[in-house]
């Protein structure tokens, strides 16, 4: 494994250079675009990693499965679907379209930032420090990563720059999507999607779901299996954006990506995978980490389909 995470790193390194760093939050365009990474972690815990996979980046929306799973735990599945949809959308993850003119009722999927603000007000705690420290604890314990945080100066930067998320969020509240204080649920997704991983952090979470919510290096189940069953196939149908599709013909596993470059897979059954590549193309997706998954894929033969 470890001769062949080193020839495929080798072979993709050319498209670090691709892409632009996600400026629109100004912390994050100060990333070393040629930073790149990949760990892969098997159902009997077994670790391999090569390349840049212990440097901390944000986990971004990457984060949108870690609060899917807290809100469907916390609410039902029922609740949770009444209120954001499962299908996905051909235009971007920022869309304001595909609120005010597609569907105002509800936002398409969980893995878009509509969909995500809904799903992160459902988590339950008495206000946003408690639903904060139960975001944090999780991802902690699905990671098998104690010291993980969040960046504050990503969290401050992007609570700055977020007006495109605020004007989602006050539409949706003006179509009673939610209830709740906007500043309040905003302030909380900024946060969620600032905490810091590395590359084997996110394939750790992607072995838990793999392994359908079970631990792979204690045996303790975190997770039901259904809920693990609903979230992974959310991820296939739309974990990479617009370009769900194209991702699910060429490479064929359930996977999140993030702006912070990070890319979480994870193939049922077998493993778990993380890429780090910050240079992203344009729908918001690390290049690198998408050709580094394609070959994987065909070398391993792990396409689900």
């Amino acid at each position: 494994m470890y001769k062949l995470l080193e020839t495929i790193l080798k072979n993709n390194e050319i498209y670090t250079k691709e892409g632009n760093l996600a400026s629109y939050i100004p912390e994050l365009s100060k990333a070393n675009r040629e930073d790149l990474g990949i760990s892969v972690v098997t159902l009997d815990g077994k670790e391999y990693s090569m390349g840049v996979c212990d440097k901390p980046f944000t986990i971004q929306s990457i984060s949108k499965v870690l609060s899917l799973l807290l809100a469907i735990m916390d609410n039902g599945r029922n609740n949770v679907f009444s209120k954001v949809g499962m299908e996905p959308t051909a235009d971007g993850f920022n869309s304001i379209v595909n609120l005010e003119i597609k569907n105002p009722i509800k936002p398409f999927n969980p893995m878009i930032n509509s969909g995500a603000i809904v799903t992160t007000s459902l988590i339950y705690g008495k206000d946003r420090d408690e639903k904060f420290e139960r975001i944090l604890d999780f991802t902690k314990k699905i990671t098998g990563n104690p010291n993980i945080d969040y960046n504050k100066d990503v969290y401050l930067s992007e609570k700055e720059t977020g007006d495109r998320n605020r004007a989602l969020a006050y539409f949706m509240k003006s179509n009673n999507i939610f209830k709740e204080n906007v500043d309040e649920v905003l302030d909380l997704y900024f946060k969620q999607c600032s905490i810091n991983v590395t590359c084997r952090d996110i394939a750790k979470i992607g072995a838990v779901l793999a392994n359908d919510g079970i631990l792979p290096w204690s045996g303790e189940r975190i997770i039901s299996r259904e809920v693990c069953r609903i979230v992974k196939t959310i991820m296939v149908t739309c974990g990479m954006y617009d370009a769900s599709g194209e991702f699910a013909v060429h490479i064929g596993i359930p996977a999140k990506s993030g702006v912070g470059g990070g890319i979480m897979a994870a193939v049922p059954n077998r493993m778990g995978i993380g890429v780090f590549g910050p240079a992203l193309d344009e729908k918001g997706n690390s290049i690198a980490g998408i050709h580094l998954l394609k070959d994987l894929s065909e070398e391993l033969d792990l396409s689900i389909f």
